[in-house]
């Protein structure tokens, strides 16, 4: 195999666990939103629920690319690990920003002045940790 036909082996393993990645987060997410808007946010309000949920989706955020990178053997590279976490971050963005206004039939502008500045900076901060992950989950899990 050339060097270059390996590099594209290595591009494709890369963006696959980058897509299973985003698609799993995403899904838990997803999930805990439904939790989150049923249950939680009559009980304790918006903010409070979105605070409550921002750490139990970093936890799933590590556990994710923990798996992952050690069941599709992702070997410890700067490259091949943020581009995972990048690759799962752009679907996130386009996901969030696409899908989610769509459904809710909001323009950019309605999002963002609807949303709280406290749970907006930790969502943020949470979509950071999200694209990095990969790259912070340990050396040894390979």
């Amino acid at each position: 195999m050339s060097a270059g036909q390996s590099s594209l082996i290595d591009l494709v393993k890369m963006l696959r666990a980058g897509v299973l990645y985003f698609a799993i987060v995403f899904g838990i997410g997803f999930l805990l939103g439904i939790i989150r808007v049923a249950f939680v946010i009559p009980r304790i309000g918006a903010r409070a629920a979105e605070l409550v949920e921002a750490p139990i989706m970093i936890a799933a955020c590590y556990l994710t690319a923990r798996i992952l990178v050690r069941k599709l053997a992702i070997p410890f590279s700067w490259t091949n690990r943020l581009g995972i976490g990048l690759t799962g971050f752009v679907l996130m963005l386009v996901a969030e920003l696409g899908l989610v206004l769509w459904l809710r039939g909001m323009s950019f502008a309605e999002y963002f002045s609807t949303r709280d500045p406290l749970t907006t900076a930790v969502y943020y901060v949470s979509l950071l940790l999200f694209a990095l992950m990969p790259l912070i989950v340990k050396r040894s899990t390979v």
